[in-house]
């Protein structure tokens, strides 16, 4: 089985985590906006007719990169693999549309958590300066207090982790992103997941969605 996924969800729901548990149980690639713009950052977009001639230009400027470079980004991505978790893409209605021209989807994931439960999840969470592992102040807490289990790097705090950042990220979602929830809710393909259990009943309806729908 080569599922084809895509994970929808607020920040702070769980993808990342469900989509690694998923890669492995199935064998497929978990494939990111991030990983693929920072593996295509020397892409020649020349082609486009824009203001920079690679993503990593934009990237390197602090500015967005336009939505066809992302389209393109990550038609690269999933061109290179059979099965896969798509987490982070799309975040629009013309993603969607690009995404639809890419390929098939055998399930739409999309996890929900009172905006609340959010806030302190992404607030409490602490992360390795050095390897990038993810902790919780309550919920996951390291052996040592603020030293990393796996490589014994400093627990920090994210600059966009504090509450005004936060809820100012949940409000983006909201505006920006939900819509495309929205898009593919009723489709046959479509579950909607309750993300405020444990991870692992999380895993256990998330797991049982792609084995009916794959």
């Amino acid at each position: 089985m080569n599922p084809k996924v895509l994970i929808l969800g607020p920040p702070g729901a769980g993808k990342g985590t469900q989509s690694e548990r998923l890669a492995d149980e199935f064998g497929v690639e978990h494939v990111t906006t991030g990983d693929a713009l920072r593996a295509n950052k020397e892409m020649d977009i020349s082609d486009m007719g824009l203001e920079y001639d690679t993503p990593g230009e934009y990237m390197d400027q602090g500015d967005l990169v336009p939505d066809v470079v992302v389209d393109a980004m990550v038609q690269e991505a999933l061109s290179d693999f059979d099965g896969f978790v798509l987490d982070g893409y799309p975040r629009n209605d013309h993603q969607v549309e690009a995404l639809e021209e890419m390929t098939d989807l055998d399930v739409v994931l999309s996890l929900s958590v009172p905006r609340e439960e959010l806030v302190d999840r992404l607030t409490g969470r602490r992360v390795c300066d050095d390897c990038g592992a993810n902790y919780h102040v309550e919920f996951d807490q390291p052996e040592e207090p603020g030293v990393c289990d796996e490589c014994g790097g400093e627990l920090i705090q994210r600059k966009d982790d504090n509450e005004a950042s936060v809820r100012n990220r949940l409000d983006t979602f909201e505006a920006e992103t939900a819509p495309v929830i929205g898009h593919y809710r009723g489709g046959e393909d479509f579950v909607a997941v309750d993300g405020d259990q444990s991870l692992d009943e999380v895993w256990a309806d998330v797991k049982s969605a792609v084995e009916s729908n794959a």
